[in-house]
């Protein structure tokens, strides 16, 4: 589409997204390195494939461009400049010593973009490089040949958490985990130089450079539109990440009120949008077992100054209803403690909203389908066996580019 890239909302009707489909950096996994890469268990690779097409045949289906991460990289990669940022951040003497690295610049100089794309995403293995090249080092001599010398990124496969689209802005987020701190890298050389983006005008809100101390992450963060943002401070995402981020959005006007959501800071709920997606202009999912959770609002500071952070003393749900100036309703399943936990882990509450009162989910959360549809929300099922073996869903799996105002709708 040529047309700015903006996300202004949850729920306006998406227009462009960008995914990953699973590659061979999926068929890295084992259950020796699974826990290191972030994933609960081994996924197939083939039956993965083929329900992320059917997720993209279901997007393409209602008419919303769907961007390939893998090309993305690949075409921005023939641009020199983006090409050296990847190769300066990715073969360093930080990473690989200063015995490997010109070895492994002066190789990859050769690459085409397609080689050099599914070295950054699949990986490279100490065997892998014995195969092309003569030079040893400490490193490779204290490694086993299965061993990676540069680490596969499989979470790749969820596109919300290294960038996010607000408002007139971006954030390329710094990752809490050192499995995916390469995935910023990605988005940032993306955004600055293929041609669909660097024409563009747009903030950026985070270049994804900052560290894990101030680490914010995509699946904590919901556009709930008229200039309010609710961030999730959770396992991945800081509170120095939040407050960075609204800084930001603050200073450039696109945001007045952020509301800051304090989850227990555990695998369970890694995410605001584990547990809370926006499913309507009035409707929003929610996991009925989360319990009491502080919120607190950032404003802007009188003059510029830092923000003013303030304890709502609400629970969540009046929280939202105050910050958003209307009843709300929240739709949650039916069932046991056991059930509903189920579904929670499952990902039955990280439902992708395409428009209003229509989101995409996995068919293994049918009890919180089944809620969508007795609240009259238009639920499309996807498969979602082999895909949520990451804890990730169809929202996870989506990182929304535009999206019409909602108001068109």
């Amino acid at each position: 589409m040529d047309v700015n890239p903006r996300v202004d909302s949850e729920i306006g009707r998406l227009r462009e997204v960008i995914v990953h489909r699973p590659g061979q950096e999926v068929e890295r996994l084992t259950p020796l390195n699974h826990t290191e890469l972030l994933f609960d268990d081994l996924m197939d690779p083939g039956r993965a494939r083929a329900e992320h097409d059917q997720f993209v045949e279901v997007m393409e289906g209602e008419g919303i461009e769907v961007h390939k991460l893998r090309t993305l990289l690949s075409q921005t990669l023939h641009h020199e400049q983006a090409r050296q940022a990847v190769l300066d951040r990715t073969l360093n003497e930080r990473r690989l010593g200063p015995v490997l690295t010109p070895a492994l610049r002066e190789w990859t100089a050769d690459l085409s973009a397609d080689r050099l794309t599914a070295m950054c995403v699949d990986g490279l293995t100490v065997d892998e490089w014995k195969s092309v090249s003569p030079v040893r080092s400490l490193v490779t001599r204290t490694l086993e040949d299965e061993d990676f010398l540069i680490r596969p990124l499989p979470n790749h496969l969820f596109t919300r958490d290294a960038s996010a689209w607000i408002h007139g802005g971006v954030a390329v987020n710094s990752m809490s985990r050192l499995a995916r701190e390469r995935e910023s890298l990605h988005y940032s050389v993306i955004y600055q130089y293929h041609p669909r983006f660097a024409p563009w005008d747009f903030h950026w809100w985070s270049r994804g450079t900052s560290g894990a101390i101030r680490s914010a992450e995509g699946g904590d963060a919901l556009v709930v539109g008229d200039g309010i943002g609710v961030f999730g401070v959770s396992e991945r995402t800081t509170p120095q990440g939040v407050e960075r981020l609204a800084v930001k959005m603050f200073e450039a006007g696109h945001a007045h009120t952020v509301l800051a959501v304090v989850l227990p800071h555990v695998r369970t709920f890694m995410h605001l949008d584990t547990v809370l997606t926006q499913v309507d202009r009035d409707a929003f999912l929610l996991y009925p077992r989360l319990g009491d959770v502080r919120t607190m609002t950032l404003r802007p500071g009188p003059d510029g100054g830092a923000p003013i952070v303030e304890d709502m003393h609400y629970d969540l749900r009046r929280a939202l209803e105050v910050l958003m100036g209307r009843s709300l309703r929240f739709i949650s399943p039916d069932g046991t403690f056991s059930d509903v936990d189920r579904e929670q882990w499952n990902d039955g509450f990280n439902a992708l909203a395409i428009a209003p009162g229509k989101v995409i989910t996995y068919d293994r959360s049918p009890l919180c389908n089944a809620a969508l549809r007795r609240a009259g929300i238009d639920v499309i099922e996807i498969q979602g066996a082999e895909l949520g073996r990451g804890r990730g869903g169809p929202r996870c799996m989506s990182c929304p580019v535009v999206r019409d105002p909602v108001d068109q709708d």
